[in-house]
């Protein structure tokens, strides 16, 4: 794995080239989820994100974050509901790249509003978590989503609710199965998990970096941010997954070497970033 040329930062610059996130997410009991997505996008190098988050939670987040801006949204009792849609709308024009999903929740107020963003926004987007689940009682939403540049990162159990197989089959034929629905579905897929794949129906890659002790709350959340993060710097969404799992993973690793696996949690892995994007400078 080398550092992509896009990444690499000339000296006339400022944050406006490396791209602006919005990360759509959080809800009661699952603010967390959205601070690690955006600390993970700033630590990948993104120039701006702003968390689109309940306005009710937004005193939350303006404490959790520094670095990362805050749109409050309409809400009901700390979840996002369809009502915050023409909010996301309007801001639109600012940002290169949507993340959906962390701590999101699965609330059927929340799943209406993830939904048409799926649906009706075209700009890159990276779903994750509870954005996974509110597409995987209406798929038909992936085939007529205006976005042509779109990243899911399902876990197996997230999968198997998209694909309607329990864990055990998909385990079996998984590289055929992220194949066939990357290909389906038009998408880059990201199965998580020991040896991630990504596929984006044409090209496969098969993730060797990573330990047993990133299955940790919030990991997920990070990779989300990462991906994301490449994305806005110039990579097309194949090459921000593939690069993305494999930074993730050997963050990872430096973490596990510092803290041990047993010891090591989802923070962790935003703190090795630079250890390992310094990794690939290097082979660069």
């Amino acid at each position: 794995m080398q550092l992509p040329v896009q990444l690499l930062r000339k000296p006339d610059t400022h944050k406006g080239h490396y791209g602006h996130i919005l990360i759509l997410g959080g809800s009661p009991g699952l603010t967390g989820a959205v601070c690690l997505s955006a600390r993970a996008a700033l630590r990948i190098g993104v120039g701006l994100v702003t968390t689109g988050v309940p306005k009710t939670l937004n005193n939350i987040f303006e404490v959790k974050l520094t670095e990362a801006m805050s749109l409050p949204l309409a809400d009901s009792k700390g979840y996002l509901t369809l009502a915050s849609f023409k909010e996301i709308k309007k801001f639109l024009p600012k940002i290169d790249v949507i993340v959906v999903g962390p701590g999101v929740s699965a609330k059927q107020s929340v799943q209406k509003l993830v939904t048409k963003v799926v649906k009706d926004i075209d700009k890159p987007m990276v779903i994750d978590a509870d954005g996974i689940t509110a597409l995987a009682s209406n798929l038909s939403i992936l085939s007529k989503r205006k976005s042509r540049h779109l990243v899911l990162t399902p876990h197996f159990g997230e999968f198997s609710r998209l694909v309607k197989l329990n864990t055990d089959k998909i385990k079996k034929a998984r590289k055929e199965l992220v194949k066939k629905f990357s290909l389906r579905y038009n998408l880059t897929l990201v199965l998580k998990g020991h040896h991630t794949l990504v596929s984006n129906g044409n090209r496969f890659f098969v993730n060797n970096t990573g330990n047993p002790g990133m299955a940790t709350a919030g990991s997920g959340d990070v990779l989300s941010g990462v991906i994301a993060g490449l994305i806005s710097q110039g990579l097309s969404c194949f090459e921000a997954a593939r690069v993305g799992v494999y930074l993730h993973g050997l963050a990872g690793d430096f973490a596990a070497q510092e803290k041990s696996e047993n010891c090591l949690i989802a923070s962790d892995i935003i703190e090795n970033l630079p250890k390992a994007v310094k990794r690939l400078i290097r082979k660069a």
